[in-house]
């Protein structure tokens, strides 16, 4: 969820994103990589009491991710990672075939989390330098 590239480390956190993988609790929903990068953007910008307003800058880059995201998946047929993975998450041996066989859709996954991360790596070193508005390419 990006803590090396935030140089923070929380193992609550990465506890409140364990249900992410699978599309959200295996249902195939939203990819995980996206709702992690999206956590990560959420622990920099948002705010830390029910009191404090929120960051505008967070729903900027959250918006700019999600555009980014939605290119990387487009040849994918979307966001979710039912499109993505292609595999049924339930099925214990659906899942396991995923995991070991090496000409499965796995290999499409771990690039779309590379991909991910440097897209949030980009738009990171953009904001703290100050060159808002780039392409996150």
């Amino acid at each position: 969820m990006g803590q090396v590239k935030l140089n923070v480390v929380d193992e609550a956190a990465i506890k409140a994103v364990g249900l992410f993988g699978g599309g959200i609790a295996r249902s195939g929903n939203t990819c995980g990589a996206l709702l992690g990068a999206i956590a990560a953007l959420s622990c920099l910008y948002s705010r830390g009491t029910l009191d404090e307003k929120e960051n505008p800058v967070m729903w900027e880059l959250g918006d700019r991710l999600v555009k980014r995201f939605e290119e990387l998946t487009e040849q994918e047929g979307g966001i979710r990672c039912m499109d993505i993975a292609r595999v049924d998450w339930r099925d214990p041996v659906a899942a396991k075939e995923f995991r070991t066989n090496p000409e499965s859709r796995r290999k499409v996954c771990v690039h779309l989390v590379g991909d991910v991360a440097q897209a949030l790596g980009e738009l990171i070193e953009q904001e703290t330098s100050g060159r808002r508005g780039h392409d996150v390419k």
